[in-house]
């Protein structure tokens, strides 16, 4: 017995651990609670979402921070808390993320701070590929921001999205390896090589 759990427990351990941190089973955009969503943030602790479209490219699809293509894109900021709809809310949008807010060269799109009584805010912004920094504002809050990656690699995804795989080499490489220890599977490969 104490035999057997050594021979199978580490592949088990790894079968566990790949199922764990298996990119497949982590929660997308849609399926956490708002509090929780990456697209939103807190206006002098009112909450707004984010989101960014390019039916030019996938009709449906919705993005927060990174934006698959460049060219013209939809941006809307839902102003969740109600309180924000009768203050005068506005966006900018910077190309770079470290640049001065006052520099209007680098200005990609601005939107005045009006009121929004249906409590969206929507604009359009043609994005060439790079780092974007989108501000909102409102009247006597501070304001918040989102860096928006445009036709940008995102390492740390592609990092998780191999992980998975790179668990499952591991592990059929361990079960592998215990199996050619097997005396077993020597013996049979003798046989093998005799006939």
């Amino acid at each position: 017995m104490i035999t057997q759990t050594r021979r199978f427990g580490p592949p088990l351990f790894l079968s566990a651990l790949m199922a764990v941190f298996s990119p497949s089973l982590a929660a997308a955009h849609g399926n956490v609670s708002i509090e929780e969503d990456v697209c939103v943030r807190r206006i002098g602790g009112n909450m707004v979402h984010f989101s960014a479209y390019q039916p030019q490219i996938e009709p449906k699809a919705q993005y927060c921070t990174d934006i698959p293509d460049v060219g013209d894109t939809f941006l809307v900021v839902d102003l969740v808390d109600p309180s924000l709809r009768s203050l005068p809310v506005g966006v900018k949008i910077i190309r770079g993320v470290n640049e001065n807010e006052q520099d209007e060269a680098k200005t990609v799109a601005y939107w005045k701070p009006i009121s929004h009584p249906d409590g969206v805010v929507r604009g359009e912004a043609k994005l060439d590929k790079g780092l974007y920094k989108l501000i909102i504002t409102a009247e006597g809050l501070s304001p918040s921001s989102y860096l928006l990656r445009v036709q940008q690699v995102d390492y740390s995804k592609l990092g998780r999205a191999a992980l998975g795989p790179l668990a499952l080499l591991l592990v059929l490489g361990i079960i592998g390896y215990e199996l050619s220890k097997s005396s077993r599977v020597r013996g049979w490969f003798a046989s093998r090589r005799r006939s």
